[in-house]
């Protein structure tokens, strides 16, 4: 069992990222809508540059506000984060992909329903395995 300050510190870092991440989200979706609605670019296409965009802005929100401790370099720590962000791109994408095609649902309520998954798993991804900075403040 983690110590209470580390605890509130491990609560209060998956808060910001949480907040980062709805954030960056949200011009995911944006972008999403635009370039389906607006472009005519097929949603599956729309999907992961959509995806990516976000996370790239994810990226260095996070490294600054989210995993501030990190001994990792800019660079190095964007390698490993674009590494874990194409992982999620193809969850992301194949996860909407089934939901739209296999269960019929609207593309953007299929992205939303994948976010959380993929938001989780990227933030465990990044806290341990990128930053490492799990544990620490």
């Amino acid at each position: 069992m983690l110590p209470t300050n580390l605890r509130w510190r491990s609560v209060r870092r998956f808060f910001r990222y949480g907040c980062v991440g709805v954030g960056t989200f949200a011009i995911d979706l944006a972008l999403l809508y635009t370039l389906t609605t607006y472009a005519q670019v097929a949603y599956y296409i729309a999907t992961p540059l959509s995806f990516f965009v976000g996370v790239s802005i994810n990226y260095a929100i996070s490294r600054r506000v989210v995993f501030r401790t990190t001994m990792r370099s800019w660079h190095g720590g964007y390698a490993h984060f674009i590494a874990i962000a194409l992982a999620g791109m193809f969850l992301t994408t194949s996860s909407v992909v089934l939901l739209v095609g296999r269960f019929g649902l609207h593309y953007l309520v299929a992205r939303v329903l994948v976010a959380g998954c993929v938001g989780v798993c990227n933030y465990l991804l990044n806290l341990y395995w990128n930053f490492k900075v799990a544990g620490s403040h």
